[in-house]
């Protein structure tokens, strides 16, 4: 019997990866979203007003989410509300009794403490940003109906909207600015998010919490510096001492904060994610047998096809 996978944000970056892998996999894949996804049917839903439609389908990857790094009080902050936590709740709703495979994210995990080696026991508080917040928010509902709850960190990979084109866009005469030191930092391929999704769907992960990343750290100079050699980018990188790089993101944050469409140049937790080693331990996820199989030379290589996206 065929399985039928419901993927929410089926257009999004990680959806869309999802649901080409599912449907590679031999499932009937039915795309949830304001748009139609790259494969399957396609069914409507504004995820800050709706309970999706879910009938026919066996199982759900929970995709869609509100990302970005909105200040205090702005509009984008409520837009991930509505999104992240209510729309979570409406889902679960609408899922009923079906398997539930959530995609979270590592910005849940407390700011404070030691981050080199962050297990799935890690607190959960204190998050820097609304984006945290809503999925920390989002994910408490989901484990509390028996959900399998995937954290992956930083996700990269071909027709990323987000993580490259926002490093490349810092780049100014040459010069690119880094708060603070080289640290040791875990990245998560896209596609290594999209086989530990189904792995869980398929395998039947118990319920919980289950942190998803590349095999290794990498060293967060050698990474930026492979990514802007495989744009073709020549540029310098260079260290922003820490408490300037906290300073001048106090001060984007309250310039922004002053208009409430307007996104802050520089975040504290942008500093946060950059300047402090974040590594992830993942062999819970291994102990259910799954294995990252891409690596960021993988994607600077071109092997994945062209990197980065609009």
């Amino acid at each position: 019997m065929v399985t039928t996978v419901a993927v929410t944000g089926g257009s999004g970056f990680c959806g869309a990866q999802v649901a080409l892998a599912a449907a590679a996999a031999g499932a009937d894949v039915v795309c949830v979203g304001r748009r139609p996804g790259p494969v399957g049917r396609h069914v409507g839903w504004d995820a800050a007003r709706e309970v999706p439609d879910l009938g026919g389908c066996d199982l759900v990857v929970h995709c869609a989410a509100a990302v970005g790094d909105p200040v205090p009080g702005s509009v984008g902050e409520g837009v991930m509300r509505a999104v992240n936590v209510d729309g979570s709740r409406r889902l679960l709703h609408a899922a009923g009794g079906r398997p539930v495979v959530w995609v979270s994210s590592a910005s849940v995990y407390a700011p404070e403490g030691d981050r080199s080696h962050v297990t799935e026991e890690h607190p959960v508080r204190g998050q820097l940003n609304a984006y945290g917040r809503t999925k920390a928010a989002g994910e408490a509902l989901a484990l509390a109906a028996g959900a399998v709850v995937l954290r992956p960190r930083a996700v990269y990979g071909p027709g990323d909207p987000h993580l490259v084109p926002r490093l490349l866009a810092r780049v100014r005469r040459g010069l690119l600015l880094l708060p603070g030191p080289s640290v040791r930092l875990s990245l998560t391929a896209v596609e290594n998010l999209a086989d530990a999704c189904l792995a869980a769907a398929r395998d039947g992960w118990p319920p919980g919490a289950y942190n998803i990343a590349d095999p290794a750290p990498y060293d967060r100079d050698e990474a930026v510096g492979a990514v802007l050699r495989a744009h073709g980018v020549r540029a310098r990188i260079r260290h922003l001492p820490r408490p300037v790089a906290d300073a001048a993101a106090s001060a984007a944050q309250a310039l922004a904060g002053l208009r409430p469409h307007a996104d802050a140049a520089l975040t504290r937790y942008a500093v946060d994610q950059l300047a402090r080693s974040v590594v992830l331990d993942v062999s819970k996820a291994r102990a259910q047998g799954w294995t990252a199989r891409r690596t960021l030379a993988d994607f600077t290589s071109g092997a994945l096809g062209a990197p980065g996206g609009g």
